[in-house]
């Protein structure tokens, strides 16, 4: 193998793909620390700003998604695919990758085609239970393609399908110290704590299930409550959670320290996005799955699907969320059995080491 390859990482739009994306490329790193990664994203996402943060260069596609409520939209949607096309074109002739990875979303099949055009070798990471749009379009030519859930079989070649996982953020597989981590929240470690988190840009559903109950949750005394609102809902949050804030309640628009809230949680409130479901069950974290309804193929109620049917999680429904959720976080979080039985079940579908064995695969393609 050459001794610095170069190596295209694209994908992106919400931290769903951002984590694992740079999971990928600092396993990569740790391999192979000669290797130069570029990442290709689309224009005006989370990705421009975490990307570099994570100490990565990015360039950014004028790219986005189809409209599917307003098809005149399209036009443009249309104008920026054949720019983004010439454009990734241009990316791939100059930085001469010797593999492109794909992660899904929008950026990563201008990125990856081009790169097929090429004659570059492309390893896709499927992270949902469905597949996606992008990933299915690019599978034909894909040398890999690696999963997270059994029986994808039915999306891509069977021949090309590598079960590895979902890559997670790095430090919450590192062993943390947990009265840090309550002291951390000042909370105190002799309440049962459930963990609220509606992903990186909030979840509307969850946020107004948690507000219709706030007075109920208040009289829970031995509850505590870690309540990630995402940075869209904040400001209404804290508005109604004001009359109810005590040192058991915490609202915040993004939990900068997850090592420290998975550490302490006894109970996970989620949308059912890959990553999140990666985390979890990594973790073995017991869990209440609300399925976002406004993803492309449903993907998130099939994800939770494949864990509730298990056993392994609780999947509300998001039209009942507001009514059911917070009543059924209270009563699950007092019934230990049941918590200790979530816990065993979830732990069973965990896929450890992804991001290396995923970048054990990126590697084999340039070495062959």
């Amino acid at each position: 193998m050459k001794k610095n390859p170069h190596i295209i990482v694209s994908g992106g739009g919400t931290g769903g793909h951002i984590f694992p994306a740079i999971s990928i490329a600092n396993a990569l790193k740790e391999k192979c620390p000669d290797a130069e990664i570029l990442f290709v994203g689309a224009e005006g996402r989370m990705e421009m700003e975490r990307v570099p943060s994570a100490g990565y260069k990015i360039i950014g596609l004028p790219i986005s998604g189809f409209d599917r409520k307003n098809p005149a939209a399209n036009i443009k949607v249309v104008i920026r695919l054949i720019k983004s096309l010439w454009k990734a074109r241009k990316i791939v002739r100059e930085f001469r990758p010797d593999v492109a990875v794909g992660v899904g979303g929008y950026a990563s099949g201008a990125a990856l085609r081009a790169a097929n055009w090429a004659g570059v070798p492309t390893l896709l990471q499927e992270q949902n239970s469905y597949a996606g749009v992008t990933n299915k379009l690019l599978a034909q030519k894909a040398a890999r393609i690696c999963v997270a859930y059994e029986g994808m079989e039915r999306f891509f070649p069977a021949e090309k399908i590598i079960l590895t996982g979902n890559p997670v953020r790095q430090n919450l597989t590192e062993k943390v110290n947990r009265d840090e981590a309550y002291s951390f929240f000042g909370f105190d470690a002799k309440k049962r704590t459930i963990v609220i988190m509606g992903g990186s840009l909030g979840a509307r559903t969850i946020n107004q299930s948690v507000i219709a109950k706030l007075k109920e949750i208040s009289e829970e005394k031995d509850i505590q409550l870690l309540w990630q609102t995402g940075k869209y809902y904040i400001e209404n949050a804290q508005k109604e959670a004001e009359p109810y804030l005590s040192d058991r309640l915490i609202v915040t628009p993004f939990i900068t320290r997850m090592d420290y809230a998975y550490a302490i949680a006894d109970l996970v409130i989620s949308r059912a996005g890959a990553s999140s479901i990666s985390e979890l069950c990594l973790l073995g974290k017991a869990s209440i799955l609300v399925p976002s309804p406004n993803v492309a193929e449903d993907h998130q109620t099939k994800n939770a699907l494949a864990l509730s049917s298990r056993n392994a999680a609780i999947m509300i429904k998001d039209s009942q969320a507001v009514e059911e959720l917070m009543p059924t976080a209270i009563k699950t979080i007092k019934d230990e059995e049941k918590l200790s039985e979530l816990r065993q079940n979830i732990l069973t579908l965990a896929q450890e080491d992804s991001a290396n064995r995923i970048a054990d695969e990126v590697l084999k393609l340039i070495k062959d």
